[in-house]
């Protein structure tokens, strides 16, 4: 895989992971006043509805015929159950920390990888993807959970949530090898509009004004987000995309603080250096082979 396409793929993926961010920080705060099944029942018809509009019917052609349908069926599911997880457990962590948790995900997807995919991952990039973890960890600031300040259930719901997302990505991997971005949404967004579109009917809370426009706005970035994603996908090793998805976290330290005006501890500052050096790592190898 060229050098150049490499960096292609973490510039999208850093874009991807800012809307991500975005996406979890309002869905964060609507899920405090409405049910998680409902905030992810809008934010799937937005997305599903903007896919059937740019693919009309030769998307829904794509999906009926395509040699990897059970794969995408399977791949919905499991970001089905890791989205329900994580926002059960949202009201009652900080989003700094929620987010951190979360990023136990890109070690899981590395590891799978090897199996799964048979990739080869470089001494340079498991250096990068050590050291950011080793900044989780550090960042995690596990003294909470010692003391029993944080419920640890709502600790374990999140790292489920990291590992079958670690799933999922290494599944979109083999997926988009067959399949346009276009289609792997319209299929996983359709499933989720069916299974929460259940749910909602006989659990529906009634939205304010504003709440019904955050609705629709999760549906919106989150869309954008897929579409990032999916790029950067085919364009970067998922060991390399482990190192990028951690940008996501700069952005949760910084939503965490304007919009729940979170104030993490030293712990959680320190970790987030380590990552961000750890993803300044990788860019600088990347690009000092691509100049050879």
């Amino acid at each position: 895989m060229q050098s150049n396409s490499v960096i292609a793929g973490m510039l999208l993926g850093v874009g991807s992971y800012a809307l991500f961010a975005l996406n979890d920080a309002t869905n964060k705060y609507l899920v405090t006043y409405l049910p998680v099944a409902q905030a992810l029942f809008f934010r799937s018809l937005t997305i599903t509805t903007g896919c059937l509009i740019a693919g009309r019917a030769p998307a829904l052609q794509a999906i009926a015929a395509s040699p990897v349908l059970k794969r995408m069926l399977f791949r919905a599911v499991i970001t089905l159950v890791a989205w329900l997880c994580y926002f059960t457990a949202a009201p009652l962590l900080p989003f700094a920390q929620m987010m951190t948790l979360y990023f136990a995900s890109p070690i899981l997807t590395t590891l799978l990888a090897i199996p799964i995919l048979g990739e080869r991952v470089s001494a340079v990039r498991w250096a990068s993807i050590i050291l950011g973890f080793t900044g989780v960890v550090i960042a995690a600031d596990p003294r909470g959970l010692l003391v029993g300040e944080t419920p640890a259930w709502a600790i374990g719901l999140v790292l489920a949530a990291a590992l079958l997302w670690a799933h999922a990505a290494i599944l979109m991997r083999q997926v988009a090898r067959h399949e346009g971005a276009v289609v792997q949404m319209l299929l996983q967004n359709g499933f989720f509009l069916v299974a929460t579109g259940l749910w909602v009917a006989f659990h529906w809370v009634t939205p304010t004004p504003w709440q019904l426009v955050l609705l629709i706005f999760i549906g919106i970035i989150g869309a954008g987000g897929q579409l990032l994603q999916f790029a950067a996908i085919r364009r970067a090793p998922v060991a390399v995309m482990a190192v990028v998805e951690y940008s996501g976290l700069i952005w949760a330290f910084a939503l965490g603080w304007l919009i729940f005006a979170d104030h993490p501890p030293l712990a959680v500052w320190i970790g987030a250096a380590i990552i961000l050096a750890a993803g300044m790592f990788l860019v600088a190898m990347e690009q000092r082979r691509e100049r050879k």
